[in-house]
């Protein structure tokens, strides 16, 4: 199975997922307000804001980890239901801060799990792992050990290797080296964008660190308070704020601003 999926060399001209008035209401609290949102085939889309905004609740409405209050969520001309979710969610891959691997399964077990439920021959299986496991730079000896025998980055490795198992059209990550120290998490950037590249998937991507929305994005969309507060390039963030919030946002992180420059270099 090559890693670039035909899918990939596709020219869409239209969304792979589509928000249109998506909202979600916890008791005594708005998570999400009314919400349009497109992400488009083969782009990098970031999610960034303050705690609490609601980019989190988001990721976890596009894979059906909690259900809409209102609205309509649609992947690829399809539509997100209870009927359609688990056909709809092997095309989504997930990763979680500290990979949220199963602690009692080895790495490999961890990552083919799924294929595994889906009756893959093991030619295949191993064939794909082997495939991931060169495309993440994890040492095939890692893939015998626990999770809990795993430094922090490589328990990331290994969750990106299970997202990307069973080749999905899209993947979402939630502040996926939000838990790294800061060099093994630079290190890590840098892969995950060559990764981003190579794959030509559409991403959607949580973080709260602007200068690594930056380099990851096509699009940032930046919430607050449950909504969209402005979408476009790191440079429209900084250069054209949509409203003094934008730039105050930005201006909090002033110790990015050299990670910031480099980016807009």
């Amino acid at each position: 199975m090559p890693i670039i999926s035909p899918r990939a060399i596709v020219l869409y001209t239209s969304p792979v997922l589509t928000l249109n008035g998506v909202s979600k209401t916890y008791p005594g609290s708005v998570a999400l307000q009314s919400t349009d949102l497109s992400f488009m085939p083969g782009q990098t889309t970031v999610l960034i804001g303050p705690s609490g905004c609601g980019k989190s609740t988001l990721l976890r409405l596009l894979i059906g980890l909690v259900e809409a209050d209102g609205g309509t969520i649609d992947m690829d001309g399809r539509r997100l239901s209870a009927g359609t979710l688990p056909a709809l969610r092997r095309l989504m891959g997930y990763v979680i801060q500290e990979g949220g691997l199963f602690p009692h399964l080895n790495a490999e077990d961890n990552v083919t799990l799924m294929a595994r439920y889906l009756g893959w021959a093991r030619g295949r299986i191993a064939a794909r792992l082997e495939e991931l496991a060169a495309l993440v730079r994890l040492p095939a000896d890692s893939l015998r050990r626990f999770p809990g025998e795993l430094s922090g980055g490589q328990r990331q490795r290994v969750s990106l290797m299970r997202a990307l198992m069973l080749d999905p059209q899209v993947l979402l990550l939630d502040e996926p080296l939000g838990a790294l120290d800061p060099m093994i998490r630079h290190e890590l950037q840098r892969e995950l964008k060559a990764i981003f590249r190579r794959l030509a998937k559409t991403v959607v991507l949580v973080t709260h660190d602007i200068a690594e929305a930056g380099l990851f994005a096509n699009v940032i969309v930046l919430m607050r308070e449950g909504r969209v507060v402005q979408q476009g390039s790191l440079r429209d963030l900084v250069e054209r704020p949509a409203d003094p919030f934008v730039g105050r946002f930005v201006q909090a992180q002033a110790d990015s601003w050299r990670a910031i420059r480099d980016v807009l270099a």
